[in-house]
């Protein structure tokens, strides 16, 4: 068994995308700018953001964060959102989900530039990405494959079973471990509530991509042996032996599964890590305007 190293793979990549920012500023180009809006003040959501803009800081990108209230009406998000899309300093920008209940997520997604759409969730980088053009990819899918593709695993012709259709995660990783290209290439299988058998579909899948928000939902009996398994879950779990009164899990219950693993992803150290830097790469692909 062999982890699949998201810490690791993901400061490779923060190096080489700091020394192409030092290029470009060598050059008399200024450095990528990424804008991030943030609504309300859940925990979770401002842990992440801090974390991206760490990691601006890291690579020498300009980073900006537009803290709102959760009171904060649709039209003054909108009115926020228009005034980045036009603001030519700024490369891509996200807008940190899950939002309000009172604001409509799609009409906020739906108002993103797509050529700012670093995130990749507005439906013209859905549609480029499910033709193979060039888009802005998901930044979680996005981070899964630079780990297959980092630890050279072999996907072509091999049965992939996604557990999770969300529009995050799930689906695009479907489309695009299908796609003609490598990582690619694979026989999919995606999986969600109402699929009957799931054990007999994981049972059968060389590559197992488990991403429901269920912790410890994959058992050892669910995983051939030799399978590679990538957890994209992570859920506080309660854990008095913590100081913190809790302990992250992952989808997979990693200490009964990663025996029978060719190679696995920890919780936390693994996707999670990914995620950020692949929005880093998005950026710096908006700021070469090598998409649109």
């Amino acid at each position: 068994m062999q982890l699949l190293d998201g810490k690791k793979i993901s400061s490779l990549i923060k190096a080489e995308i700091a020394e192409e920012v030092r290029f470009m500023r060598q050059s008399g180009h200024r450095a990528p700018h990424l804008a991030a809006i943030l609504v309300g003040s859940d925990g979770a959501s401002q842990t992440y953001v801090n974390s991206k803009v760490k990691s601006c800081e890291e690579v020498g990108f300009q980073s900006t964060l537009i803290h709102l209230p959760a009171d904060t009406s649709e039209a003054e998000l909108l009115h926020h959102i228009g005034q980045l899309n036009t603001d030519t300093s700024v490369d891509g920008f996200i807008v940190q989900l899950p939002l309000p209940s009172h604001i409509d997520e799609h009409n906020v997604l739906m108002a993103i530039a797509p050529e700012k759409d670093v995130d990749g969730f507005h439906p013209s980088n859905v549609g480029r990405m499910a033709l193979n053009l060039p888009s802005y990819l998901p930044a979680t899918p996005k981070g899964i494959l630079e780990l297959l593709q980092r630890y050279e695993i072999e996907t072509a012709g091999k049965h992939c079973v996604i557990i999770g259709r969300s529009h995050i995660v799930g689906l695009p990783m479907s489309l695009l471990m299908a796609r003609k290209a490598t990582p690619g290439n694979c026989t999919v299988t995606l999986c969600h509530s109402h699929t009957r058998n799931l054990k007999e579909e994981t049972l059968r899948a060389d590559i197992i991509i488990a991403a429901l928000g269920k912790p410890e939902f994959l058992k050892a009996d669910m995983v051939k042996e030799g399978a590679v398994v990538v957890d994209v879950g992570i859920t506080r779990v309660a854990d008095s032996s913590k100081k913190s009164g809790y302990r992250i899990a992952g989808d997979v219950a990693f200490a009964e599964v990663s025996p029978k693993c060719s190679y696995i992803t920890p919780v936390p150290g693994g996707v999670g890590l990914m995620t950020v830097t692949s929005l880093l790469q998005n950026t710096l692909s908006a700021a070469k305007k090598e998409i649109y």
